[in-house]
This record gives structure tokens, sequence and C-alpha cells, in this order.
């Protein structure tokens, strides 16, 4: 999986948010909701999700985990200290006598 330098997510992060706040002071204003879309647009390439909040979400928690956790938690694998150690828990088995 190829991921976005770090700098470049934050850099498109902070102009998502400048012209989220800009839309919200001024939503009649359509060149400032059309820069406002086409920021969250660029956003959702760069973290691959589908809508603006999802790849703000996303940016925010990739630029604050390390690489390794952010990658285990876009695979769905378990982290390692979720991993059981040791053993398998022992099970019953039931003879019948004299057999």
């Amino acid at each position: 999986m190829l991921l976005p330098a770090k700098t470049e997510v934050a850099r498109h992060l902070r102009r998502y948010r400048m012209w989220e706040r800009a839309m919200l002071a001024r939503p009649d204003d359509r060149g400032v909701r059309s820069t406002f879309e086409d920021s969250g647009y660029t956003l959702c390439v760069l973290m691959g999700k589908r809508c603006a909040r999802e790849a703000a979400d996303a940016a925010e928690r990739y630029l604050r985990t390390p690489l390794v956790t952010y990658l285990r938690e876009q695979s769905g694998r378990p982290r390692r200290s979720a991993v059981r150690r040791g053993p398998p828990p022992a099970t019953e088995h039931h003879t019948r006598a004299g057999r």
C-alpha cells in the first residue's frame, strides 16, 4: 500500500480545514464552496476515501499515529498485543469407559 508523505497530507488537511471554515462563514459564495469541494476531493484521492469527511478523519488519524500502527488499522489485522501467546487452551475429550 502506497501512502502519501505526511507533509503533503498535513498541507492538504490544513487547506481543507481553512476552506471549510471559509465556506461555513460564507455559504452563499460559490467560489468559496467550489474551492472547498476541490480541496475535499483532493483529500479523498490522497487518502483513498469516498467522502471528504472520511478523508479528513483518515488524514488526522494518519498524522497522529506511527506508520506501522496506521497500516495495521487499515488492513484490519489485530494488533500484536491482541494476539494470544502460549499454548492453546486445553479441551476436554469425553471417552466411553471400557472401549
